[in-house]
């Protein structure tokens, strides 16, 4: 760990009203120099590693709010995650770590064929028996909450049924390569296929690699720095085999990861696939002029959602909303704290779900000020927290993925 990332906090307090965890708690020791000040002094000597210190450096979401507040560039998620790296390297993985993170996520057949009893399980009825009777309370509590977590599943996963050349519709302008996530085409096919799509209708050639493999982040969170370079390699060399002007992807944690690539390996060519990295909605908004022709009125009212892999760790901010701005008879309504995390951090609603759900409730309580019928955003753990969370309401509001919404309103007739 680099030390001088740790003394560049000067303790300011600029990051406490961005951390979701010091709003709900006020604790020095949940606020993000809190988090700086523990790893220090772990590295100087003067704090010995213990499973008090440790749960209070897990309360941490990693959505780096605190690295866009902080006047020095001092981003504490990142040091967490790079001690929780440390320690794992030193320790090891642990059996259902090596199986999943080694075995299982690097592997994008097993991880579809692990899916499958899931979607028999919904399709069957099987799932509205289960919640119906309340089986599940008779399980472990990580489990119940996973399952009420699930969303409605695709009949197959999307990199099963897609071609790997998309053609551009009409002049070719360009060839992107579309790094398709695992739980975008797992879950969230549709979102992808809409990603696509738009791509080829505004003069792109799509290349969607089959043997593309998870961008790695599950790695680097859980602590496998190893197995988040295995897996840049693969990608890096993968794509570095087509001629692309761009490297396209529609999900904020894979963009956030692949934008780094050139951090985690040497070499010019990780430097060059992280350079290529854009999110759909960057390339989208190069074309705003296009769009606004070809898109036709929806009478909605939408609220954007900043995912914090997009706005935090990627600095997106307006071309989510100059996009949707596009769409005619659209009501655009600006969320209040719209770039606080939603509570989902990858498995940490599933790990901390007392402190998840605290988060989350502020994001809903402003979600429902806003009067939307629809929010919009653009990450899969994100698409999932929301869903579940604004679906149980009299009122239900829908939770899209922006391209779904693009693409709705370029279909209308």
């Amino acid at each position: 760990m680099d030390y001088v990332k740790l003394i560049n906090c000067m303790r300011c307090g600029m990051c406490l009203p961005a951390c979701p965890t010091y709003k709900e708690t006020f604790l020095e020791t949940a606020s993000p120099r809190g988090r700086v000040a523990l790893v220090r002094k772990l590295q100087e000597g003067e704090l010995d590693q213990s499973e008090r210190l440790l749960e209070y450096l897990s309360l941490c979401l990693d959505c780096q709010a605190c690295a866009s507040a902080c006047p020095c560039g001092v981003n504490a998620g990142e040091l967490v995650a790079e001690f929780t790296c440390e320690r794992k390297g030193e320790a090891g993985l642990g059996f259902m770590e090596n199986l999943i993170l080694r075995k299982l996520v690097p592997h994008p057949d097993r991880l579809e064929a692990s899916m499958a009893p899931m979607r028999v399980y919904q399709r069957s009825g099987l799932q509205k028996l289960v919640r119906r009777l309340g089986v599940l309370k008779m399980f472990p509590k990580p489990l119940e909450r996973m399952e009420g977590l699930l969303p409605a599943l695709p009949s197959r996963p999307l990199r099963q049924t897609i071609q790997e050349v998309t053609p551009a519709r009409g002049t070719e302008r360009g060839t992107v390569g579309f790094f398709l996530g695992c739980v975008m085409s797992l879950i969230f096919s549709e979102a992808s296929r809409a990603t696509i799509q738009l791509l080829s209708l505004l003069g792109y050639r799509v290349i969607t690699p089959r043997d593309q493999v998870c961008c790695g982040a599950p790695n680097m969170l859980g602590g496998d720095l190893e197995g988040l370079k295995e897996a840049a390699r693969t990608n890096v060399e993968l794509f570095g085999g087509f001629d692309v002007d761009y490297i396209v992807t529609d999900c904020g944690g894979c963009g956030a990861e692949l934008k780094k690539y050139g951090h985690h390996l040497d070499g010019d060519a990780a430097a060059e696939f992280s350079g290529k990295v854009r999110d759909i909605s960057q390339i989208l908004a190069l074309h705003a002029g296009e769009l606004r022709q070809l898109l036709k009125p929806l009478g909605r009212r939408v609220t954007y959602h900043d995912p914090c892999h997009i706005a935090h760790c990627q600095g997106i901010r307006q071309e989510p909303r100059q996009l949707l701005k596009l769409i005619p008879g659209l009501d655009y309504r600006e969320l209040n704290e719209a770039d606080a995390c939603c509570g989902s951090a990858g498995t940490y609603n599933i790990q901390r779900p007392e402190m998840a759900d605290k988060v989350l409730q502020r994001k809903v309580d402003n979600i429902r000020r806003t009067g939307a019928d629809c929010l919009v955003t653009a990450n899969p753990g994100c698409l999932i927290q929301l869903k579940k969370a604004l679906a149980a309401d009299a009122q239900p509001v829908r939770v899209a993925h922006i391209t779904e919404l693009l693409l709705e309103s370029f279909m209308v007739k």
